[in-house]
């Protein structure tokens, strides 16, 4: 199964180090972005199946982010994935109610647990995402 990943984080260097990580592992990290607009606009540009949202995006609420994308009306609306440097204990209580597909601490990162994300909820972007953690 081919996926294509953006990555959202506003560290560079943590952008440049987990597309090559899953590149190595064989998802095609078809884009990067460090703001919602840069998101939002590379979504709707590239058609991703997967978007990796860092949940401290500095200035901007990466929450939002994913909000906004996940929530997007379209058959090809991509899954959502939270990513942290922090634990999912640290924000399950602002995140319930956030239509992603699952959270990933940012230690866990790799093609595989992105596979396995993908292909626990069905792998089809248009399916109703839901929260879970790994």
């Amino acid at each position: 199964m081919s996926v294509r990943c953006l990555n959202v984080d506003d560290n560079r260097d943590f952008l440049r180090v987990a597309s090559d990580l899953l590149e190595q592992d064989g998802i095609s990290v078809v884009g990067v972005a460090s703001t919602a607009a840069q998101a939002g606009q590379a979504c709707g540009e590239l058609r991703p199946d997967v978007v990796l949202v860092d949940i401290d995006l500095g200035e901007e609420s990466g929450l939002e982010v994913a909000r906004q994308l996940a929530g997007q009306v379209s058959p090809d609306r991509p899954r959502v994935v939270l990513i942290s440097a922090y634990s999912a204990d640290d924000f399950a209580e602002v995140a319930a109610d956030i239509p992603a597909v699952s959270f990933l601490p940012k230690s866990a990162l790799s093609g595989s647990a992105i596979l396995g994300l993908v292909g626990a909820t069905g792998g089809l972007p248009g399916d109703p995402p839901q929260l879970s953690s790994r």
